[in-house]
C-alpha cells in the first residue's frame, strides 16, 4: 500500500531567526523526520532572508511552517508564502500577526469574551525606573514567546527588573506587564477549531520558562489535568473561544492560568505554532487522543493542501 504522502514534496521551514531557533530547529526535524516516513520528499529549509528565492528554486507542493517566534510566527514567513502561492500549514497572515502581538490579541479576546489578565503595555525605561503595577506582576516582551525576556516581580521586591533596560535587550521599546497569577499553569491544544484536552504544567523549578519548557526533565505534564471538572469544561471552551476569535486555523495551543484558591482562571496567549519536540505539550495531547505523532504531522499537512492559502476554507 503506498504511503499517505508518497509523491508530494513537502518543504519543511525551520531553525530561522528568532530566539526560539534552537527549539525550531528540533521542532522542524521531528517533523520532518515524520514527513520522510510517511513517504513525501522532504527538503529541510534553514529559513532566512533568501526563504523567497530557495522556495522558488525547490517548488515544493506545500511548506509545513516549523518556524517559532518573529519572523516565523507572526506573520511575515506567512506573507512571503502568499506571495509565492504555496499552501502552508498553520495560521495565516493576520491571526499569526494578532496572536504574536499580546496587546492586540489580548483587545480580540476580552472583546469575544475571552477572560484574560489586566495591565498593558508601558515602555521599559518607565517600567525599570518604578513599579508600575503593585508586585506581584509578570514583564515579558510584547511579541515573543517560549518564555524568552520573562520575569516575575515578587511581593517585597525593592526595583523592577534592570534587564529590561540592559543594552543587550532586544525585545523592543515596550513590554506588556501583567498581575501575577498564582497556581496552574495549563495548556490546552485546539486542532481544526475542536480543543484536545487540559495539560497541568508542574515545572521542576519554581517558574515554567524556557529551561522548564525544553529541558530534559525541566517540568512534569499531567494529562488530562486533575481539576475541577467547571474549570476543565471552561479551559476548553476558553480556548476554542480564543483560537476562533483570532481567525486561527489547523493546531494552536492556548496558555492559561487558573488560581485555584480564588477560584479564577485567564487565558494567556495563543501560539499559532505550537512546538513539535519531543517535550512539547500538543502532540503529547493529541497522543493521548489517540493521535500518535505521524498521525498529527499528517493532518497538519493535509490540512495546509485543503486550504491552499490564508483565508480559505478546507476542501
Amino acid at each position: 500500500m503506498a504511503a499517505p504522502l508518497s509523491g508530494h514534496h513537502v518543504a519543511v521551514l525551520l531553525g530561522g531567526l528568532s530566539s526560539e531557533r534552537e527549539v525550531s530547529l528540533v521542532s522542524g526535524r521531528e517533523c520532518a523526520d515524520a514527513l520522510e516516513r510517511l513517504g513525501a520528499k522532504v527538503s529541510r529549509v534553514d529559513a532566512g532572508r533568501d526563504l523567497a528565492q530557495v522556495l522558488s528554486a525547490l517548488r515544493p507542493d506545500v511548506c509545513f511552517n516549523a518556524l517559532h517566534g518573529a519572523w516565523g510566527e507572526d506573520g511575515c514567513v506567512q506573507g512571503v508564502l502568499e506571495t509565492l502561492g504555496v499552501p502552508y500549514s498553520h495560521c495565516g497572515v493576520l491571526a499569526s500577526a494578532l496572536a504574536m502581538d499580546k496587546a492586540k490579541s489580548k483587545a480580540v479576546l476580552a472583546a469575544a469574551g475571552v477572560t484574560v489578565p489586566g495591565g498593558g503595555l508601558f515602555n521599559r525605561f518607565e517600567a525599570a525606573r518604578e513599579h508600575v503595577l503593585a508586585p506581584p506582576y509578570v514583564v515579558k516582551p510584547n511579541a515573543e514567546g517560549s518564555s524568552v525576556g520573562v520575569f516575575l516581580v515578587f511581593e517585597g521586591a525593592n526595583s523592577p527588573p534592570q534587564q529590561i533596560v540592559d543594552p543587550s535587550w532586544t525585545y523592543g521599546e515596550e513590554v506588556m506587564i501583567e498581575p501575577y497569577i498564582a497556581g496552574k499553569e495549563l495548556a490546552v491544544g485546539v486542532m481544526d477549531g475542536k480543543a484536545m484536552t487540559v495539560t497541568d504544567i508542574i515545572p521542576r523549578t519554581g517558574f515554567y520558562d524556557y529551561e522548564a519548557k525544553y529541558g530534559e526533565g525541566g517540568s512534569r505534564h499531567v494529562v488530562p489535568a486533575l481539576i475541577p471538572p467547571h474549570v476543565f469544561e471552561k479551559a476548553l471552551k476558553l480556548s476554542e473561544m480564543a483560537h476562533a476569535a483570532l481567525g486561527c486555523r489547523g493546531v494552536t495551543r492556548s496558555d492559561l492560568r487558573y488560581d485555584d484558591v480564588k477560584d479564577i482562571l485567564v487565558l494567556l496567549e495563543v501560539n499559532t505554532q505550537p512546538g513539535m519536540t519531543p517535550t512539547s505539550l500538543v502532540p503529547e495531547q493529541a497522543a493521548q487522543q489517540g493521535v500518535d505523532f505521524d498521525a498529527l504531522v499528517l493532518w497538519i499537512t493535509e490540512d495546509a493542501y485543503a486550504r491552499g492559502g490564508a483565508g480559505r476554507v478546507a476542501s
